[in-house]
């Protein structure tokens, strides 16, 4: 069984799907004969041919609205933008077209096409390509939101999406793409969608997030556990539709609830969760939810790129002051 990185898992997914569903084609920006921006579709064109893995011109509002004709016709697109924030000029395609199509014609059409984006900050790189704008998109009906934060569910997780019938954000967290590797098996064995998925038991406090925030999470869970608390972490991993349940559950057994991500305070996705524990599981806090997020500006520049985002410190912070409240 191969040890491979999150990219490597995307890529994998990628090749296994289009070898077994003739149906399934890639498109975007430099994915064929360069592979990608990041080398997500490395050797595919030279496997499957330009025809199914095709060069676009750099036009997202085309690249995304193609991605809509071909679904409706029944291929399986899945349309690369080479980074998140360039997914702003794809928004009225998708919008009003692809999470519509189901809706639109009743029924009689579907649009199982995938908007793979790498997304967020931590590689230094100019604003507009290190966004976190999943908000965008959960608001949205008919579309599904998705976020790999490991090999193993970004490779399972992607020949899900691909295989759904309706049109899924497939949100890539760039800043771990090679940060660790894992065993993957290349068995074709898709992992659910609109599940979250419990990384780790605990009993003191219940920390949610999703993306490259898993790690950060995961690392204040330990710093906690040396102090004598039990955090429990969950990776949401399918924003829309949200598995409350999960999360509701693991509440009811610690009382209190930390959510992280990396996107601005205002309008996160972290205010949807908190205002449905506050609707369904008020009963059940002992202190009040709490955020720790990016903040209400554009993510800056370099060098204060790392103190925009969530750090090991703020997680922890935010879980001692919900001790404290209680």
């Amino acid at each position: 069984m191969p040890q491979i990185t999150l990219i490597e898992g995307v890529t994998m997914a990628l090749a296994h799907e289009m070898a077994r569903d003739p149906s399934v084609v890639v498109l975007g920006e430099d994915v064929g004969a360069n592979g990608g921006v990041f080398r997500a579709t490395a050797g595919l064109q030279q496997k499957f041919g330009a025809s199914r893995v095709i060069d676009t011109p750099l036009d997202e509002a085309m690249i995304a609205g193609l991605a809509v004709g071909l679904a409706a016709q029944g291929m399986r697109p899945v349309a690369e933008a080479q980074f998140e924030g360039f997914m702003y000029a794809m928004i009225e395609q998708i919008v009003c077209h692809a999470a519509r199509m189901r809706t639109r014609t009743r029924g009689r059409l579907s649009c199982p096409a995938v908007f793979r984006a790498p997304w967020g900050g931590g590689i230094h790189a100019p604003e507009h390509h290190s966004e976190a704008n999943e908000a965008l998109f959960t608001n949205v009906p008919g579309l599904r939101v998705v976020f790999p934060s490991s090999p193993g569910r970004a490779y399972g997780l992607l020949l899900a999406a691909i295989r759904d019938p309706d049109p899924v954000i497939f949100f890539e967290p760039k800043r771990i793409y090679r940060q660790h590797k894992e065993e993957v098996a290349d068995d074709g064995e898709a992992l659910p969608l609109d599940v979250c998925f419990v990384l780790r038991d605990g009993s003191d406090v219940t920390l949610v997030t999703w993306g490259a925030q898993v790690k950060e999470t995961l690392e204040a869970a330990d710093a906690l556990a040396q102090e004598g608390i039990s955090a429990e972490v969950i990776d949401v991993a399918t924003l829309k539709p949200l598995d409350f349940d999960t999360i509701h559950e693991s509440v009811k057994k610690t009382q209190r609830c930390v959510i992280v991500h990396e996107a601005p305070h205002t309008g996160g996705f972290g205010g949807e969760i908190a205002a449905r524990l506050a609707e369904h599981a008020m009963y059940d806090l002992v202190a009040p939810v709490e955020r720790v997020t990016g903040y209400d500006t554009h993510i800056p520049l370099y060098r204060l790129e790392m103190n925009y985002l969530p750090s090991v410190a703020r997680i922890v912070a935010a879980v001692k002051r919900t001790l404290a409240a209680s």
